[in-house]
């Protein structure tokens, strides 16, 4: 009797759907849920918007790597796996860590992108501790996966918060505000957590021999600087205040401050300010970017990968 082989198929492209099918097909749906809620105010929907909101960014993303990329050690169900497995023991981990965070000062900023990262790392140690080979480009697939699978469950957390919004006594529900806050964080989420998680991912993979991770110098440095990156962002919001403030406060501005009082800004003073958060944050995404292109492209120049 002939042996059959037993080992997992490799996806091709063509097993996928378009990445661009999926994402219009899925804001489609999105969008219809959200009228559907707001027009019928039935509570039940609430969860359908969320998961497709949060989800629908995260997930793409992650087809329209597939959809750029084969590898005989990639198959369907080991990304499956990754971004469920992976992206849920990484919340897990951060949430656990993360409670022992209680100050309100930019340590906090700190200590989360550490902490974040660190999760993220070891989920993909874990969903990728069985692989016989390990390439960069399949490290940074499978970290891309890691990191966005974190990042939706991440999205929903904070679609559900903003939900609900408090009046005096009285706690009622915002559509208004699930809807925006899921906007925003769409469009932010290809340069977030898939990004930061990808890098770290291709430089483990990369330093690994013999069919084992290594955690190397390399592979810790590079640890330090996407939690780095990671804590830039979270922290962007008040650096461009800080750095609105130190340019363009007037003194009256600047006494108020020192008194522990916040005067109104002025319309110039809004546009400057969003000028440095949005470009900051352009800045940081730009050099993950970077980063990430020069890793991708560096298998060309490895003989042994």
């Amino acid at each position: 009797m002939e042996e059959t082989d037993r080992r997992p198929i490799a996806y091709t492209p063509s097993d996928l759907p378009k990445w661009q099918n999926f994402f219009l097909i899925g804001l489609a749906l999105w969008i219809a849920s959200v009228v559907v809620t707001g027009t019928t105010g039935n509570v039940n929907m609430i969860p359908t918007v969320v998961l497709l909101g949060s989800f629908l960014v995260p997930v793409t993303a992650v087809i329209w790597y597939l959809d750029h990329y084969e590898s005989p050690e990639l198959t369907l169900r080991l990304v499956f796996y990754t971004f469920i497995v992976g992206g849920v023991l990484g919340t897990l981990a951060a949430s656990v860590l993360e409670s022992w965070l209680r100050s309100e000062s930019l340590l906090v900023y700190v200590g989360v992108g550490l902490i974040e990262e660190f999760a993220k790392l070891l989920a993909l140690l874990f969903v990728a501790r069985r692989m016989p080979r390990y390439t960069i480009r399949d490290g940074i697939v499978l970290g891309a996966t890691v990191g966005f699978g974190f990042g939706a469950l991440e999205s929903s957390g904070y679609a559900l918060t903003s939900l609900f919004t408090v009046g005096g006594h009285e706690v009622s529900l915002s559509l208004g505000n699930l809807v925006f806050t899921e906007l925003i964080r769409g469009v932010l989420a290809p340069v977030g957590h898939g990004l930061w998680t990808a890098i770290l991912g291709g430089v483990l993979f990369g330093a690994s021999r013999a069919g084992r991770v290594r955690v190397t110098r390399k592979v810790f440095g590079t640890y330090l600087l996407v939690a780095l990156l990671h804590t830039l962002w979270d922290a962007m919001r008040g650096i461009a205040f800080v750095l609105t403030a130190v340019f363009t406060a007037t003194p009256a501005q600047q006494i108020a401050i020192m008194e522990g009082v916040l005067l109104p800004p002025t319309i110039k003073q809004v546009k400057i300010f969003l000028a440095f958060e949005i470009g900051g944050l352009a800045l940081i995404s730009l050099f993950g970017l970077v980063m990430l292109w020069r890793l991708w492209h560096a298998v060309d120049r490895t003989p042994d990968q």
